[in-house]
């Protein structure tokens, strides 16, 4: 693309939900680089996908040129948000707050580099706000009118909402304007929920800083699939970044398996493929749908950008090893992640003849008779190997350096057998 304008890309990927000044936001990016921030409360340890929605924009202007800054609420997650909710949040322990903060920074890093790229945290000056200059200095420049129609609080005022998180959007403000006087950031990102919250900074940056005062917002769309439910839910729960909580090969896995009335959407917007390649996968997907290069694709792309290359092989590895029934090749590693939801059965290193190991010592037969005939048949797999012998020894340390057996029983049925 000639000219390439960052407001034009995002609008191309779906990626524009509401803008405070479209025309002025346009030319602002046209004629100079400038910070963009996004805030994330440290309510847990680790992000979710739902999350990288807005970071993704935020990569987008970084790879444009622009400076993303990131904004962790060690205030604000004190108290908590109420956007997207319809109850109150659970007050978290300044030590769970702080234990958040780290693990999130170390993300943030992960996903944006050190260079061109900025975290602040707004505890840094919310603190030192005493109540008194609170209410004289920012209480007097909110109508409480204006406040109580706001979505936010407005979708809350029949459940019922505390003081305490009706005065979040002033502290959001706060922020905003704190970052644009400090910090030259002249615009703020959020999610459709945001909406209420972000206007809120842009008035009071022209009420503090005059009416000429450049400063904006944008929104994203709510994502929703194809079946009309929330975008990032899986019945396993959240998709986290983090590795512990979702291995690279559940997370590859996630990408995989969506459904091709999804999959464009999501090229456009996790990926940092080019037009023109996401409009040939986009033809690959009506000429040839059974192959899924498309999703293969977006799973390639995203993994690799939370992860790494070399987690993209290893779950690669995984899928083709469970595929083929081949899994003698796999890594200790691959075999914690490939085989995390699988049944498990644990035993101890000592040799024992196949029918006990079946029956007795894993439950994976349910009597002898079974485990005969299943055996003789050729249905049992010991280590990625067809076991026919009925006075077959199995040694639990002769593979995966003497931590798993694996058994497969029939074509897919596979169950981790832990060594102790």
């Amino acid at each position: 693309m000639t000219n390439f304008n960052i407001i034009e890309d995002l609008e191309w990927r779906g990626a524009v939900n509401q803008q405070t000044d479209e025309e002025g936001l346009a030319k602002l990016t046209e004629e100079k680089k400038i910070k963009v921030y996004c805030g994330v409360d440290p309510t847990g340890d680790s992000l979710h996908i739902g999350h990288l929605i807005p970071f993704m924009i935020l990569k987008r202007f970084q790879e444009a040129g622009h400076k993303p800054v990131i904004l962790i609420g060690g205030g604000t997650g004190s108290i908590g948000d109420p956007s997207g909710r319809n109850s109150e949040r659970q007050l978290q322990t300044q030590e769970q707050v702080k234990h958040n903060e780290q693990a999130l920074t170390q993300q943030m890093v992960d996903l944006f580099g050190t260079e061109n790229f900025q975290i602040v945290n707004n505890y840094d000056w919310l603190s030192e706000i005493s109540l008194l200059g609170f209410l004289r200095d920012y209480g007097k420049l909110f109508n409480v009118k204006t406040m109580l129609n706001k979505e936010v609080v407005a979708s809350r005022l029949e459940v019922g909402i505390s003081y305490t998180e009706f005065t979040y959007q002033i502290l959001q403000s706060i922020d905003f304007l704190k970052l644009y006087q400090d910090h030259n950031v002249q615009l703020q990102i959020g999610g459709a929920d945001q909406w209420g919250n972000i206007t809120s900074g842009t008035d009071l940056i022209r009420r503090v800083e005059g009416s000429e005062a450049e400063a904006y917002g944008l929104t994203i769309p709510l994502m929703l699939k194809a079946d009309g439910t929330k975008f990032g839910k899986t019945a396993g729960g959240a998709v986290w970044l983090d590795p512990e909580k979702t291995t690279p090969y559940e997370f590859y896995q996630f990408w995989l398996n969506q459904d091709d009335r999804d999959v464009v959407k999501y090229l456009k917007y996790f990926t940092f493929l080019s037009h023109e390649e996401i409009d040939e996968l986009a033809e690959k997907i009506k000429t040839a749908p059974e192959k899924r290069e498309a999703q293969r694709r977006l799973a390639q792309e995203v993994t690799a950008f939370v992860h790494s290359e070399e987690a993209v092989k290893e779950a690669e590895n995984i899928s083709q090893a469970l595929f083929s029934g081949n899994i003698q090749e796999l890594s200790v590693s691959e075999i914690e992640q490939g085989f995390k939801n699988m049944p498990e059965a644990t035993v101890s290193k000592e040799k024992r003849n196949i029918l006990d190991f079946l029956v007795e010592d894993t439950k994976i037969e349910p009597s002898r008779r079974q485990a005969r005939e299943d055996v003789k048949n050729g249905a049992i797999y010991i280590n990625g190997e067809r076991q026919q012998d009925l006075d077959f020894e199995v040694d639990p340390t002769s593979h995966f350096d003497g931590k798993f057996v694996i058994v497969r029983k029939g074509k897919k049925k596979y169950t981790l057998v832990h060594v102790q």
